[in-house]
């Protein structure tokens, strides 16, 4: 599995249909509205590095009303529900 957060600068009152197409996309498990130097962010969970390429470059690419992005692939994912589940092993 291949995790990667997407942010992105959307153009000026297209940031609520952005966001609801950008949701329909395969690969795409979750889009937040943001403050700051963003409008959106995505995470992108995705089979492999090939499937990875094809949602960034092909199909987020195809939605106009993104002016930028910058993406950040993810090497390891800590939450705190991973760490209970880690320290629970035997209770």
């Amino acid at each position: 599995m291949v995790t990667a957060i997407v942010l992105m600068t959307i153009r000026r009152g297209q940031v609520q249909t952005t966001a609801a197409q950008l949701a329909e996309l395969p690969g795409v498990a979750e889009v937040y509205s943001v403050g700051g130097r963003f409008d959106l962010v995505a995470i992108l969970r995705v089979a492999d590095n090939d499937r990875m390429a094809d949602a960034v470059t092909r199909q987020l690419a195809a939605l106009e009303t993104i002016e930028q992005t910058e993406t950040l692939l993810a090497f390891q994912s800590f939450s705190r529900h991973d760490l209970e589940s880690m320290f629970s092993i035997g209770n």
